[in-house]
């Protein structure tokens, strides 16, 4: 292969990468080997093995991991603490940064997917702290790098010197490792030496900020460095010493196991971790290895993760005591963002130890003490009871993410269910203990959980269905193992004794499989946007539509929307309900003041039920106000607008309307506006007209943006009419007219396709006639979708996309056309705008509008 097909062929590799579907099957690929070879390596050793080899574990080695786990947590502060001194100098104390970093990491370590978790947990926590959106993405970027770099340290040295044992995972020439070695660390010399020259920038995103000097990226470069010298040293000194070839050879086998753990999306890469390590260090049938990658999960993931979660719970309660200590206190400011991220870990963990200790055998004496005091039946139950408990609190864990009062409200009950099944099923009282202490840290972060969703909290989206099919995998291979040396056999199944251990384990994790298998369903089927439905229009509505100077308030008296009503009723905002997202329809209607805090309203009532919120065509008028919600304005055309002061058909662009209207008049054709008082009379003929119109086009009725042939909402205008000379009606249109005579326009305009060809163009032009010899000084022609775009080479990568749309869109849309035929007015265009979240959250709210005009795709293609 050339080095030109090479180029050409990585953007389709990566493209590919990216492909949603990839990003899903590739973790669940990784997983299933990893289950499978996890169960193979571990075929020979016994779960009382393992436990004897933890209880043999010295305790200066546990003290030795302990003090590692320490180093490690405090170079990792030191990401966000250089970080922030790079991009955001002075405006974000050292020990902020610090925390913010620690804690970040302990929590994503926890949860997984640490490119959504740890992310999350420095946005809400910087931009709380009064960073703008840039410099967040500065701090994200350079603490990402920084990792890299502290990794091109290590690998180019240990390539370079080659140790011993290096050869092992990397079974290359001595001279080509050496050559390997020298030009990474040579090539990150010349980038230390090129950040010394003088300030240098870099755009991520869209977003521009410092990079750091050469000092500070030395300094990100070292913390890097101690940060994965110290984790790894966390498992090398809890290895069995016959195993290890040598701490390079570890490293390489390490950093590996890691990068399969995140490209799983499971929790902590639970289970492809410790199949990736066994593997590659050659410890298959070795109970102290198990049994040292146990110990290191607890030291390493889950001690730091429940330090940090008690941290924040202490500092969320003792800040919430008065008003002023909560605006007032650093720890307050630092809690509140990550509250939710920590409540979502608490919950995993609660459920990770419910499913675990369901699948393995309970202690003899305990049971024997059980024995004595309730039935088997109990005991039975409860074993089932902790395990769905357990599953439950996994899925729960993601409404505590986002906020949900019903999820945090559930994972109480949830908790309190698998303290009683834990003491129940087998006295386990560490277990019902630790279930305690999660539980009081949940209920200290009540306040955090407000969001009232609709939907129900069981719902997971792909990327949780992955991570949480990897986490049941692993914790059943748990239990697989715990009973290797039980055979199999049918009667396992319907084995109901004191020491069924095994029997309660199938049966335990056939229920969970199922439980999974119907939450998949269910969120599958949940995940379609579905419309809710419109509110009855208010009076106050009527009011201002009919008060405004702008022909567009009047859709809203489609009665298909929603709408929010300033308490003195000086304007309003309609909207409609996707079931995920809010969107608005244009600007809101009335006091501009008052619209700015609608706008506000929105905002909050779509953060309260936990859902995005977006205002669609909207005009330049609050560009301001949406960019203090922080959202992302996207220009999705422009809107045409023609004076009719002065107004006539003369001229070459407008001759196919002016020799429409004469044909017409030639013919006996006539024009006349029906006021709609005198609706009723007509309104037979004008369903005719539209059934034929409806029936030669492709979809269905629009709405939310367009109007549709109801009667209800046809009975608020006036209509123009053109009737053939036997007094057919062969064309009309509804007349959206504006306050003052401002402006007029119309939404539905109707046509029989078995009537004359001229028929649309003479109705529109004896109308624009009409219009100006009545007083109104505009005329609004509507939007042209994606017209007016820059697709200049160094704009955003949405203004190349539409553009391209735009020009070859044409066989879906006639999106030129439709801005030609306006053009012939010699119109003023003005933009008009999706204020909506950036990135691919844009694409997602365009289709939810689709799915509100139109009915989705399969509305579109009926």
């Amino acid at each position: 292969m050339t080095a030109d097909n090479a180029a050409r062929r990585l953007p389709r590799l990566l493209r590919l990468i990216e492909h949603p579907v990839v990003r899903l099957a590739l973790p669940l690929i990784i997983v299933v080997v990893a289950v499978f070879v996890l169960h193979r390596l571990a075929a020979d050793v016994h779960w009382g093995d393992v436990k004897a080899d933890i209880a043999a574990r010295s305790w200066s080695s546990l003290a030795l991991a302990v003090f590692w786990t320490g180093c490690s947590f405090v170079a990792l502060s030191f990401y966000d603490i250089l970080a922030v001194r790079s991009v955001a100098g002075g405006k974000v104390p050292d020990v902020v940064a610090g925390m913010a970093g620690s804690a970040g990491y302990a929590i994503s370590n926890l949860l997984g997917f640490s490119y959504l978790t740890g992310t999350a947990v420095r946005y809400r926590v910087y931009s709380s702290l009064g960073l703008d959106l840039s410099r967040v993405a500065g701090v994200i970027a350079t603490a990402s790098v920084a990792f890299w770099a502290g990794l091109t340290v290590i690998g180019g040295a240990l390539l370079a010197l080659h140790p011993k044992g290096l050869g092992l995972p990397l079974p290359i020439g001595a001279r080509f490792e050496t050559a390997i070695g020298a030009a990474l660390l040579t090539a990150l010399i010349g980038v230390l030496f090129w950040l010394s020259r003088k300030e240098r920038r870099i755009a991520v995103f869209g977003f521009g900020f410092a990079l750091p000097g050469a000092r500070l990226a030395a300094g990100l470069t070292a913390a890097a460095v101690i940060d994965m010298l110290c984790a790894s040293s966390v498992l090398y000194v809890l290895m069995p010493a016959d195993l290890v070839h040598g701490y390079p050879h570890f490293f390489t086998v390490y950093i590996g196991a890691i990068a399969l753990g995140v490209l799983s999306h499971a929790p902590g890469g639970i289970g492809v971790f410790e199949a990736a390590l066994i593997a590659g260090l050659g410890a298959a049938g070795r109970s102290d290895m198990l049994a040292a990658l146990l110990l290191y999960r607890l030291i390493y993931t889950v001690l730091p993760f429940s330090l940090a979660a008690l941290g924040i719970a202490v500092a969320w309660a003792r800040s919430r005591r008065s008003s002023m200590a909560r605006t007032a206190s650093w720890a307050y400011r630092l809690a509140r963002p990550v509250v939710p991220l920590a409540a979502s870990g608490v919950a995993l963990l609660a459920g990770v130890i419910l499913l675990v200790s369901g699948n393995l055998p309970g202690e003899a004496h305990r049971l024997g003490v059980l024995q004595d005091m309730l039935p088997l039946s109990f005991v039975e139950a409860s074993h089932l009871t902790g395990s769905v408990a357990g599953l439950l609190l996994v899925v729960i864990s993601r409404g505590l993410y986002r906020k949900l009062y019903r999820a945090w409200v559930i994972a109480m009950v949830l908790m309190a269910v698998g303290i009683a099944a834990s003491l129940v099923k087998g006295l386990d009282w560490e277990e019902a203990t630790s279930l305690m202490i999660t539980t009081a840290i949940l209920g200290l972060f009540r306040s955090a959980f407000y969001r009232v969703e609709g939907a129900s909290v069981f719902t997971l989206t792909g990327t949780w269905m992955v991570s949480l099919f990897a986490l049941v995998a692993a914790v059943t291979w748990v239990g697989f193992f715990a009973y290797s040396h039980v055979e199999y056999r049918d009667a396992l199944w319907w084995d109901f004794a004191w020491r069924g251990d095994a029997s309660r384990f199938l049966r335990a994790s056939v229920v969970v499989a199922f439980l999974l298998a119907g939450i998949a369903l269910n969120s599958v089927l949940m995940l379609r946007a579905s419309p809710r439905p419109g509110t009855p229009v208010p009076d106050v509505v009527r009011k201002l539509v009919a008060e405004s100077e702008a022909t567009d308030a009047n859709i809203a008296l489609m009665g298909d929307k929603a709408f929010l009503i300033a308490d003195d009723g000086r304007a309003f905002l309609a909207y409609g309900d996707t079931g995920g997202v809010l969107i608005a329809k244009g600007d809101p209607v009335g006091a501009e003041d008052a619209g700015r805090d609608l706008i506000w309203k929105l905002r909050e009532k779509a953060d309260k039920e936990g859902k995005r919120c977006a205002f669609y065509a909207v005009s330049p008028k609050y560009l301001p106000t949406f960019l203090d919600l922080g959202l992302s304005i996207l220009k999705i055309g422009e809107v045409a607008r023609v004076d009719l002061r002065g107004f006539t058909l003369d001229g070459p662009m407008k001759k196919d309307f002016r020799h429409a209207r004469n044909r017409a008049l030639r013919e006996g054709f006539t024009f006349e506006i029906v006021p709609r008082d005198a609706l009723d009379a007509v309104l037979p003929e004008l369903r005719a007209v539209s059934d034929k119109w409806l029936g030669s086009k492709q979809g269905e009725e629009k709405g939310f943006a367009l109007g549709a042939f109801d009667e209800t909402y046809l009975a608020h205008f006036d209509h123009a009419v053109l009737r053939d000379a036997s007094g057919r009606v062969v064309a009309f249109a509804n007349l959206f007219q504006a306050a003052q005579r401002q402006e007029l326009s119309f939404d539905l305009m109707r046509y029989d396709p078995d009537g004359p060809n001229f028929a649309m163009d003479a109705l529109f032009a004896e109308l624009m006639l009409w219009a100006s010899a009545q007083g109104f000084q505009w005329f609004c022609l509507g939007a042209a979708p994606f017209a007016g775009i820059d697709s200049h080479k160094l704009a955003s990568f949405w203004n190349r996309i539409t553009a391209f749309v735009y020009r070859h869109g044409e066989q879906f849309y006639h999106f030129e056309g439709l801005r030609s035929f306006k053009q012939k007015f010699n119109p003023v265009w003005s933009p008009n705008y999706l204020a909506s979240q950036g990135g691919l959250a844009a694409p997602r709210v365009l289709y939810d509008v689709n799915v509100l005009i139109s009915g989705g795709i399969k509305g579109i293609l009926k």
